[in-house]
């Protein structure tokens, strides 16, 4: 007895319409992927210019959160001791500079001024509202934070 296996082959990719060229990529494809490349690289370029600003813009705005919430502290700190006289009334704007201090401590640092406004709301508590602008920036970023007097304790 005679055993005999047929197997049902695809009929050749002329047949189904399909076109293939054994002879690799031709000039016109190399043509049109340079120039999808080219306008590809050239809308990230253009995009380049407006990454700068928005980091620039987050680095002013981050130091300029590190001058206000340090001066809120200090204020903060000032009020609570009973020993000391609260001013009310704005100060300011008085000249910060990144690197710390009032002064540069290198060229190109950036200065950011500070103006301090200490309301009073009732007996012993006072609102305090600091306000950080640059250059570039008049409205700046500004905080408040309402503070009252630490009496000491009595028995």
């Amino acid at each position: 007895m005679s055993l005999s296996l047929s197997y049902k082959m695809s009929p050749p990719a002329k047949q189904r319409g399909v076109l293939r060229s054994s002879r690799g990529i031709s000039l016109l494809e190399v043509v049109i992927a340079m120039f999808l490349t080219t306008i590809a690289v050239m809308a990230i370029m253009s995009l380049q210019p407006a990454a700068w600003k928005t980091a620039g813009r987050a680095d002013y705005m981050g130091r300029a959160a590190g001058i206000l919430y340090k001066e809120l502290q200090r204020q903060e700190v000032w009020i609570m001791n009973s020993n000391n006289t609260v001013n009310t009334g704005t100060t300011g704007p008085t000249p910060v500079f990144a690197g710390g201090g009032t002064t540069a401590q290198a060229s190109g640092d950036a200065q950011f001024n500070v103006t301090t406004t200490i309301t009073s709301v009732a007996t012993n508590v006072w609102r305090v509202t600091i306000r950080v602008t640059w250059t570039g920036n008049t409205t700046g970023i500004s905080e408040s934070l309402i503070v009252t007097r630490q009496q000491a304790f009595s028995s």
